[in-house]
């Protein structure tokens, strides 16, 4: 799996939803010692837990996601494609990022949201807008 210190190094990464970005951030990390990886602008943000990571995403007021999952897979076309021949609801096509990510999201037989996402490059996240923190 290609490095990009645009995201974190774990496998699996909870994202969870917050009405204000951040706010969440300083509340998280006071309240449980978390530290800030990358801040997005006021929409997302990614914290260190451990050696893992949380994502923490902008609410949107007209959809109901409180939560969702985000893997890191080696080919995000194959995987969407195994995905789609058994089934399962593409929400957003593979797509690649200014971040150095390509990604699709779709949502499982339970109505559960998951982003499947390839590092396919190392982007130095000033360069899109990011402003990294303790990476």
């Amino acid at each position: 799996m290609l490095s990009n210190r645009s995201m974190p190094r774990s496998t699996v990464l909870p994202e969870l939803a917050y009405p204000d970005i951040g706010d969440a951030i300083e509340r998280l990390c006071e309240a449980f010692g978390f530290t800030l990886r990358i801040r997005i602008a006021n929409h997302r943000a990614q914290l260190n837990v451990g050696d893992g990571a949380v994502i923490l995403i902008e609410a949107n007021p007209n959809v109901s996601l409180k939560a969702a999952v985000m893997v890191r897979v080696d080919d995000v076309n194959s995987h969407c494609e195994h995905a789609r021949q058994r089934g399962v609801n593409i929400v957003r096509e593979p797509t690649d990022y200014p971040y150095g990510e390509r990604q699709y999201n779709a949502q499982d037989f339970a109505g559960h949201h998951w982003c499947f996402s390839q590092s396919i490059a190392d982007v130095d996240p000033r360069n899109w807008g990011g402003t990294p923190g303790d990476l």
